[in-house]
Order: structure tokens, then C-alpha cells, then sequence
């Protein structure tokens, strides 16, 4: 400790202290972060952004002292971050890509099926968005609420709506 109270006075300004700290402290705090985070890639990357934060950020250093046990804790808490964003990232699964109905694709759908596919892409698309989350996703009337912003007596009057103006042009084109 008493090193970095000596090296504080020796530059000038908070770019030197930081500079000093990097210098003096960097090993330990990425040998701190390996433990942490079980990869010396990620590791460096904690700590070289902690210490851009130290520059660029609000925070301004002035006790050395108190800098390391900053340092240290920063890099605990982004070693923390870290491990988060893997998990989340390991956690999620891409959505599969829907691919464009092709020719030989619409050709295999029932005669009844394309018709009641063209007639729902005829309406409004809040009544469409509707029709679609309750019989094709099997959502409930309070999820298909929640999922579009609405109130649940507004997705009971829009897919009414919805369903009518589906039979009318259904039974319009027979």
C-alpha cells in the first residue's frame, strides 16, 4: 500500500493514478477475475474494462488506498455481469427462421386451409394478431391481452369481430 501512496504523488492527475494502479495491480486483479470467471479471455476483458471505467467515469480516485479495494470489488461485480451474460446467452435459443411458403408448400395445404389462410390475411391486422395468438399459439384471452396491451374485453369484442368477418368472407367465396 505504501507503494501506490507514493506512486499517487508522482503523476499528476487521475489519468496518472489510474495508469499507476494498472501498472501495480492488473495481474492480481485478472488473476482475481480467472477465478471468477474461468476463462483468461473474459478475465482481462473484466478488468480492462473496470479501468476504462475508472477513466472514463464519474468516479474520481483520489485515496490509492481506497482505489484497490475499489478495483477489487469492481471486478467482482463485473466478473459477476459477466457470468450473468453467459448464462443468458447459453440459456437462449434462437427462434427457428420461418421460411416463405413455396409453391410446393401451399400445394400440400388443403383446399379449406389456403382459403381460410387468404381470408385471414384480409383483415385488420389487430383482429388477425388475435385470431392468430388464440388458435394457432393457444394463448387465453388475459395472455393474448397482456401480449398485445389490450383489455381482455378488447380481445374478446376483436376476435368476435374477427371471426365474423372471417365466416362472412368465407361463406362469400363458396
Amino acid at each position: 500500500m505504501r507503494r501506490l501512496a507514493v506512486i499517487g504523488e508522482v503523476g499528476t492527475g487521475p489519468e496518472h493514478l489510474a495508469a499507476d494502479l494498472y501498472a501495480a495491480h492488473r495481474l492480481n486483479l485478472v488473476r482475481l477475475a480467472v477465478l471468477l470467471v474461468d476463462d483468461l479471455g473474459s478475465a482481462e476483458d473484466v478488468v480492462h474494462d473496470v479501468f476504462a471505467g475508472l477513466l472514463t467515469g464519474d468516479k474520481q480516485l483520489r485515496d490509492p488506498d481506497a482505489a484497490v479495494a475499489y478495483l477489487r470489488r469492481a471486478v467482482v461485480n463485473r466478473a459477476r455481469s459477466a457470468l450473468r451474460r453467459r448464462r443468458t446467452a447459453r440459456a437462449y435459443t434462437p427462434p427457428e427462421e420461418a421460411s416463405r411458403a413455396g409453391p410446393d408448400d401451399l400445394a400440400l395445404l388443403s383446399e379449406e386451409h389456403r382459403e381460410v389462410s387468404a381470408a385471414l390475411r384480409t383483415l385488420p391486422a389487430r383482429q388477425r394478431e388475435v385470431l392468430v395468438l388464440r388458435y394457432w399459439s393457444g394463448l387465453s384471452e388475459i395472455e393474448i391481452a397482456e401480449a398485445l396491451g389490450i383489455s381482455r374485453g378488447t380481445v374478446k369484442s376483436t376476435a368476435s369481430r374477427a371471426l365474423a368477418a372471417l365466416e362472412k368472407k368465407l361463406e362469400g367465396g363458396r
